[in-house]
């Protein structure tokens, strides 16, 4: 059973960072796509993040590049997004969610219609 777990969402004042982990069960990383959406209150669902099987793709969204590190940990089958220098607009619901097309690469990445399963979400506020 595939299941995503996402955690370490919160609240943070502006310039603050936070670290969001995606917990992956039922399938291995290194066969699987895994991407990082938000949505926020009245916008549509957007791709933040993505990361290819291999790990040598990746995708960042222009508003969060240079700010945003998606990294992952095969052993742990855990992708991590460390935020930093995070803005009241990155508040959202942060989604991970994993394609079995492992191979994507680039802007294919970021397309959410490839994406299998999702998780619950977790609530990032920026907010002084």
């Amino acid at each position: 059973q595939v299941q995503l777990v996402e955690s370490g969402g919160g609240l943070v004042q502006p310039g603050g960072s936070l670290r969001l982990s995606c917990a992956a069960s039922g399938f291995t990383l290194d066969q699987h796509a895994i991407g990082w959406f938000r949505q926020a209150p009245g916008k549509e669902r957007e791709a933040v993040s993505c990361i290819n099987s291999s790990g040598l793709s990746t995708y960042y969204a222009d508003s969060v590049k240079g700010r945003f590190t998606i990294s992952k940990d095969n052993a742990k089958n855990t992708v991590y997004l460390e935020m930093n220098s995070l803005r009241p607009e990155d508040t959202a619901v942060y989604y991970c969610a994993s394609s079995p097309r492992g191979y994507l690469a680039g802007n294919y990445l970021a397309f959410p219609s490839l994406y299998d399963y999702w998780g619950q979400g977790t609530q990032v506020t920026v907010s002084s």
